[in-house]
C-alpha cells in the first residue's frame, strides 16, 4: 500500500475555495446517478465538505490524479468496473477512507466491501444527514488514530508495520492486510488477553456504533487467522470464547 499517494489529503487542513468559503473536507462522490450526485454535492457543502462527482472508475482515477481528497463515497453498482473492484484498487494504492453505497441490501455485499477495505457502508435510500455524520465519524477516527499508532509492533513471531498495513513473519514473509483486517488486529493488540464480544470488536474496528453483525466479524476473524497462520480448528493466537466472543492470546507483545 502506498500511503504517500497524492490523493490522500491531510484532513487537518482547512482549505479556502475561490469563493472564499472555508472547506474542512474534500469528498469525491463516485455514482452514475446524476440526481444523487448533485443532491450530495449541494448538501455536503452545508457542512463544510466540498464535493466533486464522477460517474465511473475512469473518471474516478482521473479526479484522484488531478486533486487531493479526504474521503471517497463509492457506489457499488457502476457501469464498467463495479464499486468492489474500485474499492480493491483504492485500498491497494492508499489508505484514503472509503464509504460505500449500494441499492442492494445483501449481507454478502457489505461483508465483501468491508473486507476489501471500505471504512463504512450505507444502503440506499439514505438520509443525507446520516451520510454527513458517517463521513465526519470516519475522518475523526482517522485524525485521532494515526498519531497514536506506533510505526511497528511485535507480537509472538510477527511484526506489524502500521504504516504499510502489513505483517511480517519471522522468516521475512510479508502479508498485506485490508483496512478492516488491520483495524481488527490493532484492536486485539490494544486489548490482549481480554475477552471481546462481537459487538465490541465491531464498534472498535469500525470506529463507530453500529448494529451487531455477527457474521461480518466472524468472517473477518477467519480471514485474519488465515493470514497469521492460526489454525482455525485449534487457534493459538485468536481464540474463540464460546458464547462470548474472541480473545487475542499473543504471549509477547511490544
Amino acid at each position: 500500500m502506498h500511503n504517500s499517494a497524492p490523493f490522500v489529503n491531510d484532513t487537518s487542513n482547512v482549505q479556502v475555495g475561490e469563493d472564499g468559503k472555508r472547506w474542512n473536507t474534500r469528498a469525491l462522490i463516485v455514482d452514475d446517478d446524476v440526481p444523487i450526485r448533485e443532491l450530495l454535492i449541494d448538501y455536503l457543502a452545508r457542512f463544510g465538505i466540498f464535493a466533486i462527482g464522477v460517474s465511473d472508475g475512469g473518471e474516478m482515477r482521473s479526479a484522484l490524479a488531478a486533486e487531493s481528497f479526504d474521503v471517497v463515497v463509492l457506489d457499488l453498482m457502476l457501469p464498467g468496473e463495479d464499486g468492489l473492484s474500485l474499492c480493491r484498487w483504492l485500498r491497494a494504492e492508499s489508505d484514503i477512507p472509503i464509504l460505500m453505497l449500494t441499492a442492494r441490501c445483501e449481507p454478502t455485499d457489505r461483508i465483501i466491501g468491508l473486507e476489501l477495505g471500505a471504512d463504512d457502508y450505507m444502503a440506499k435510500p439514505f438520509e443525507p444527514r446520516e451520510l454527513v455524520a458517517r463521513i465526519q465519524t470516519i475522518l475523526r477516527r482517522v485524525r485521532d488514530d494515526r498519531p497514536e499508532q506506533k510505526a511497528h509492533m511485535r507480537f509472538d513471531n510477527w511484526r506489524l508495520n502500521s504504516v504499510l498495513r502489513q505483517v511480517i513473519s519471522a522468516d521475512g514473509l510479508v502479508v498485506p492486510l485490508s483496512n478492516a483486517e488491520f483495524r481488527l488486529l490493532w484492536v486485539f493488540l490494544e486489548r490482549p488477553r481480554r475477552v471481546l464480544s462481537r459487538e465490541q470488536l465491531l464498534d472498535a474496528a469500525r470506529g463507530r456504533s453500529i448494529e451487531a453483525f455477527d457474521r461480518s466479524i466472524d468472517l473477518l476473524v477467519s480471514r485474519l487467522r488465515q493470514k497469521l497462520g492460526d489454525d482455525p480448528k485449534a487457534p493459538q493466537l485468536i481464540k474463540t470464547v464460546r458464547g462470548e466472543g474472541y480473545l487475542f492470546d499473543a504471549k509477547d507483545i511490544g
